[in-house]
């Protein structure tokens, strides 16, 4: 039996000569293979991050080949729906993506993926974010479930419920002229000059009425498609999930993009269809501890810290004393986005 990690990789490494190096986040990354069209797809996904030269601070392997069968024990992470099937061993963790048969071993060991990486670039993506996201969490940051935002060096995450809209709000934000740092998943640490963030590089996914609210977005669907989904009532419109991609740089030009900023707010989303005109309350999450459970996040067996569930109490620690603006009443997209302008602009953010 699989005693530890390194036997894996052991048995399962092969040369890796096409090299990716990036710089997301200022973390000096770089990506082997042994396959170029993989390479050439990550070089792609990165382009925005160019790497500036210096050694690497975080280096992941990725072997393009059959999925390695392992005589292991693997346990089922029901969190996930499960779609993943991990192990821990001493020298670090094993999963399993059950639906692409990727092998993702990560720890002490060392970072590598195996299996049929170059027909899934977009999981080998997002094992390589996992490992950006360690860095992170090792760092003392907490994961929010929140898109951001940012506008010189002040950021504004923007959270709420699922369906809420963070993203329609932060893309219409983008539109307005700041830059995209996040969609789903933001690192947030406090420091001596307040708080600092960072988000992931992935790509926006829309829905269909995200796409219609916002012009540049409508190149993501074809004409026909657009004027069927335009035809639809409001409410069904809202509540349909047909996922595109959004390339920021692609939809609202080069540059478009940052990961790393100074957090000046946290905007969420309480509203509802219906609910009349937009109400907004200037607080704090330590003075509205009710807000946690929008921004709160579980680990999963990606990272090196999870599986592990959100902890109300480690949030209002860590993030207590950082400005809130909570939005009810009912939904006004453009009002909102008034309302977060202002923010991004003012050098304090917004004060209780």
């Amino acid at each position: 039996m699989t005693a530890a990690c390194a036997d894996v990789i052991a048995a399962c490494r092969v040369p890796v000569p096409h090299v990716v190096d990036v710089m997301p986040g200022g973390t000096r990354l770089r990506v082997q293979t042994n396959s170029m069209a993989l390479a050439e797809a990550l070089g792609r996904h990165f382009a925005a991050f160019p790497a500036d030269g210096g050694q690497p601070d975080l280096v992941v392997q990725a072997v393009d080949g059959p999925s390695p069968d392992l005589d292991l024990a693997f346990a089922p992470h029901e969190s996930e729906g499960g779609k993943e099937a991990y192990a821990d061993l001493p020298d670090g963790r094993l999963v399993r993506k059950r639906r692409t048969g990727l092998l993702l071993v990560f720890g002490p060991a060392g970072n590598w993926i195996f299996g049929p990486c170059a027909a899934w670039p977009e999981q080998v993506v997002n094992a390589v974010n996992a490992r950006l996201a360690d860095r992170e969490l090792s760092r003392g940051a907490a994961l929010l479930h929140a898109a951001a935002v940012a506008r010189g060096e002040a950021a504004l995450a923007l959270a709420g419920l699922a369906g809420a809209g963070k993203t329609t709000l932060a893309l219409e934000l983008v539109r307005r002229g700041a830059d995209f740092v996040t969609n789903d998943r933001l690192f947030v640490a406090a420091d001596p000059e307040g708080f600092g963030c960072c988000g992931l590089a992935r790509p926006p996914r829309v829905n269909p009425g995200t796409i219609l609210a916002n012009d540049r977005l409508h190149g993501l669907l074809d004409p026909a498609k657009r004027a069927a989904y335009a035809a639809l009532p409001p409410g069904a419109l809202w509540g349909l999930e047909s996922k595109h991609d959004a390339p920021i740089d692609a939809c609202f030009g080069p540059g478009r993009v940052r990961l790393r900023a100074r957090l000046r707010a946290l905007a969420v989303l309480c509203w509802k269809h219906g609910g009349g005109p937009v109400v907004a309350r200037r607080t704090s999450l330590a003075d509205a501890p009710e807000l946690v459970p929008a921004i709160a996040k579980d680990l999963g067996v990606l990272f090196l810290a999870g599986p592990r569930q959100a902890d109300r109490a480690a949030y209002l620690a860590a993030l207590g004393a950082l400005p809130v603006l909570a939005l009810s009443g009912g939904v006004d997209f453009s009002r909102a986005a008034q309302l977060c302008q202002d923010i991004l602009s003012r050098a304090d953010g917004c004060r209780p």
